[in-house]
């Protein structure tokens, strides 16, 4: 195209927009795209909404609302035992997403490699390419998808500048265990990396796992940069409020580039959440463990349709092998035929690859009403049958 970036030009349409659509023609139950169907805890809109009316309603200050930065603060101490300033190791986002493109504007040059551990989320590699980086990819093989040293170890070069660092990982719905997050801070060290780490999921771990940064780990606090939302915290994905922690050197940096990339984020919305943070910490594993009782609605449903299920850890994601189904055209021709035919509507996981080539699994997403979960597997079985 005349006058367009290559890299954004060329870009196809996601995946999830592909799949909405199709779900959306055929009145399909579309468990592909990542929300939950109800929004999160009424006293956190009401707050939002209460702070809507009664303003201000201006540019709050560019890196966040203090009592936002503040309570980002606290949650990181009073879940991780990290420490961060503020003021000046922590600026709020529209959304994690944002974050991400503000740290890799910020962070990389033309010609520094990151190393990304693949299948990944698929904004991960376009906003690297136009920040004029270049992705070096691990793949983790299903279904298990463990971290291998020697694939890490080989995709190191004098060239790497950055480590992308996803868990719990979507879409695998798998959590790095402590001996892999080792292994990553120690490469991290030895190259003199940033470590970036997207840890939108660090409440939804199930079957007793806990979240631990590597930013807790020794020597990588000052070369860890963390990302999380509210979005996922709190059910309200979408009100796009985001953060990055890390430290001030790094941060400074993260600062600029969020100015001209977004400014800020609603006020209101930045207030509410401040208030939400500081909930009981019932509230975090009632969460984890209403999540957890949709990953088993799911998979059994799944099971009884014939689906071989792949352990699933955290996050709002579930993965099925279409193998013993034996439909020609790999996992996006099975996820367009259930989605025209059954009516229920998944994603591919080979949308989620760049050099790897899996074609045989497929995403379900399981943060619905349990109804929506039950017709879902009924529509599934009784067509698979």
């Amino acid at each position: 195209m005349r006058h367009c970036n290559t890299i954004m030009a060329n870009l196809g349409t996601t995946v999830f927009e592909v799949m909405s659509r199709l779900a959306m023609e055929h009145g399909s139950i579309n468990l592909g795209q990542g929300f939950p169907d109800e929004d999160g805890p009424r006293d956190i809109r009401q707050v939002a909404a209460d702070a809507l009316v009664e303003g201000p309603n201006q540019y709050p200050p560019m890196t966040g609302l203090a009592e936002l930065r503040q309570a980002i603060a606290a949650h990181a101490h009073r879940f991780y035992g990290l420490d961060y300033d503020w003021q000046s190791e922590i600026v709020v986002t529209s959304g994690a997403t944002e974050a991400l493109a503000d740290c890799f504007l910020a962070l990389l040059n033309p010609g520094d490699e990151v190393v990304l551990m693949e299948p990944l989320y698929d904004s991960y590699p376009p906003m690297i390419e136009r920040a004029g980086a270049i992705p070096r990819y691990v793949t983790l093989e299903p279904p298990e998808w463990e971290l291998d040293p020697a694939a890490l170890e080989e995709a190191f070069t004098p060239r790497t500048r950055m480590v992308l660092l996803n868990s719990p990982m979507n879409p695998a719905a798998r959590v790095l265990t402590m001996a892999e997050l080792d292994l990553i801070r120690r490469m991290c060290i030895e190259h003199d990396v940033v470590c970036l780490c997207d840890e939108v999921y660090e409440h939804l771990l199930f079957d007793g796992l806990e979240h631990r940064p590597i930013a807790s780990l020794d020597g990588m606090r000052e070369r860890t940069l963390r990302i999380s939302s509210a979005g996922k915290i709190f059910s309200l994905t979408g009100w796009k409020v985001g953060w990055i922690e890390g430290p001030a050197d790094l941060m400074t940096a993260v600062m600029k580039a969020h100015q001209f990339v977004t400014f800020t984020t609603a006020p209101n919305l930045q207030k509410a959440v401040a208030y939400g943070l500081g909930k009981e910490t019932t509230y975090y594993t009632d969460l984890a463990a209403a999540l957890q009782g949709k990953r088993d609605r799911l998979a059994s449903g799944l099971a009884e349709a014939g689906f071989p299920v792949l352990p699933c850890q955290g996050t709002y994601f579930i993965n099925a092998d279409i193998t013993p189904f034996g439909v020609a055209g790999g996992d996006e021709a099975f996820c367009r035929l259930i989605t025209e035919k059954a009516g229920v509507t998944a994603v591919p996981v080979s949308a989620f690859m760049r050099r790897g080539s899996i074609d045989n699994l497929i995403r379900f997403c399981f943060c619905k009403k349990d109804d929506v979960l039950d017709a879902a597997a009924d529509r599934l079985q009784r067509f698979l049958a």
